[in-house]
């Protein structure tokens, strides 16, 4: 088996709990995930079968769509609704401030990410020094947001939440965004809830939940929610002939025609073969898919 499953992740289970469900219910080691969703976030969990986790790369690095609650009026250890929360005590913004702010956080710019997070600094990663108590800084990271649409603005005992659509490049934290609207605002703010809406070229609307996966697998049909990973790959695609393709799969860089370069998808018959680059005319295979399990 091979391809990709658009998971629905539900609220609760880690991204790794949910790569473990696959590999009980298709018997297969060789799964993994596009894209890491933390355990309080649901929404849109690739996750790749068999030779698909080759392609991990070219799934992670695309365009992602979030709906997320940006709770203003308190602070989070986290940034997230895991906590500790502090109540900031602080007035409160108008909506008229939180619109002028909100553009702010669209373009590309450095962010910090949280203290709580898988990045690394000095050999250490960032959650397991901020746990131990002693957090470490981690330097900024240049990111992209294409858009954040204001949903709507809900009073609470305090608070504020504050709904938003956001569409962003791939290692971008929208807890960021939410500590650092609400600094800019001057009350404080964290992550109350977050559902990713599209990721790797898939939607929310289209994806399957674990139990749903767990019905399809007792009826012996769980290949239904596997779709062919050829599809989801944002790149260019080359097809080739008979002797090229036999190249191609064995390794061998080959003359071709193509005007363009840079990496492509590489197909022969509508069955992909792999990723290649292109560059002076020739060729050269990247990643292959091992024929017997190419689909």
């Amino acid at each position: 088996m091979l391809g990709v499953v658009n998971l629905d992740k539900p609220v609760g289970p880690t991204s790794h709990d949910m790569v473990g469900l696959l590999r009980r219910l298709t018997g297969t080691r060789r799964i993994g995930h596009a894209g890491t969703l933390d355990p309080l976030a649901s929404g849109v969990l690739p996750i790749l079968v068999g030779a698909a986790t080759r392609f991990s790369e070219e799934l992670t690095g695309g365009r992602k769509r979030y709906e997320a609650v940006v709770r203003l009026g308190a602070r989070s250890a986290t940034d997230d609704a895991e906590g500790p929360i502090e109540v900031a005590g602080r007035p409160l913004p108008s909506v008229e401030a939180i619109r002028e702010a909100i553009p702010s956080f669209v373009g590309t710019f450095e962010q910090r990410p949280p203290a709580f997070s898988a990045r690394k600094a000095g050999g250490q990663t960032a959650y397991r020094a901020a746990r131990s108590g002693t957090p470490i800084e981690v330097p900024p990271r240049t990111v992209t947001v294409e858009a954040i649409d204001l949903l709507g603005i809900v009073a609470r005992d305090g608070t504020l939440d504050v709904s938003v659509d956001v569409r962003c490049g791939a290692g971008t934290y929208i807890r960021s965004i939410a500590r650092d609207l609400g600094e800019a605002l001057g009350c404080g703010g964290y992550l109350a809830s977050l559902r990713r809406t599209e990721a790797a070229g898939l939607r929310v609307a289209d994806a399957v939940d674990p139990s749903r996966l767990e019905a399809l697998a007792a009826e012996g049909r769980l290949g239904v929610a596997v779709m062919p990973v050829g599809a989801l790959l944002p790149l260019p695609r080359v097809d080739l002939d008979h002797d090229a393709a036999q190249a191609f799969r064995h390794g061998s860089a080959r003359p071709h025609d193509a005007a363009s370069s840079g990496r492509v998808a590489v197909f022969a018959d509508g069955e992909l073969l792999g990723v290649g680059s292109l560059a002076d005319g020739v060729l050269q295979p990247d990643k292959v898919v091992p024929a017997e399990g190419a689909g």
